[in-house]
């Protein structure tokens, strides 16, 4: 959370001309309302991956490449995304952000300026909350990574 997944994804889209789906943008626009906590978030997280499960497949099958700006913080999380290429049987990278909680949070409070008091996830009490399931990728999950450290 914070630490810069969205913006590298903009500018991953960018480079490789992309399709950007952005789990945050759906989930803001369908469900802005029923969120209103974190697992509110969790539950409406699964049901837009499965809308988008066979969307992504289908535009994965014209050759388009696309790029899924999700939260991919646990290894259940990181399954959705290996379910879709192992299926497409197309290549893959894992982008893995390796970003301090201080670092976060400044950005966290950065993020937060623009946007009013009960919006999703904005606060450090909530960063805590959700930061606290992370797990990073291990070479068991057997992802193609590309790592950015972030100082």
């Amino acid at each position: 959370m914070a630490s810069g997944k969205s913006t590298l994804a903009k500018s991953l889209a960018e480079e490789n001309n992309a399709i950007l789906i952005s789990e945050d943008v759906w989930l803001s626009q369908l469900y802005s309302e029923e969120i209103n906590d974190f697992d509110d978030y969790i539950k409406y997280s699964r049901r837009l991956k499965s809308i988008l499960t066979p969307h992504i497949q289908e535009i994965l099958s014209q050759g388009i490449s696309i790029v899924l700006d999700f939260a991919g913080n646990t290894p259940s999380q990181r399954n959705w995304f290996r379910l879709i290429f192992e299926s497409m049987e197309v290549n893959h990278i894992l982008h893995y952000i390796i970003a301090s909680d201080n670092l976060c949070k400044q950005q966290l409070k950065i993020r937060s300026q623009d946007k009013s008091e009960g919006s999703a996830f904005t606060t450090e009490e909530e960063f805590t909350a959700i930061t606290k399931y992370f797990q990073p990728p291990t070479p068991e999950e057997k992802f193609n990574i590309k790592t950015y450290q972030k100082d």
